[in-house]
């Protein structure tokens, strides 16, 4: 299902909504369903190179949470040997 940009014929909000190609969109400030399908600023498309560079961000941001619950799993070993075996 894509996400399509809409403006409401009623109130004028904007926003964004997940619809099938069979369905139409309801505002949700209003819950009107007369609203205008816009063209998207962004288009989402996928590469072997920005898969990779998601790829790449995604394992360097999950290191960074091991090494720090690493650390943290450390320093509690520490404070249990040091509390637990004086």
């Amino acid at each position: 299902m894509p996400i399509y940009d809409f403006q409401c014929a009623q109130c004028g909000k904007r926003f964004e909504a997940l619809v099938r190609v069979d369905h139409s969109a309801e505002c949700p400030a209003c819950k009107a369903t007369d609203v205008k399908r816009l063209f998207s600023s962004l288009a989402a498309i996928s590469t072997q190179k920005t898969r990779s560079v998601s790829h790449g961000q995604a394992r360097a941001k999950g290191m960074a949470i091991k090494k720090e619950k690493d650390h943290a799993h450390a320093e509690y070993m520490r404070n249990h040997i040091r509390d637990h075996h004086s």
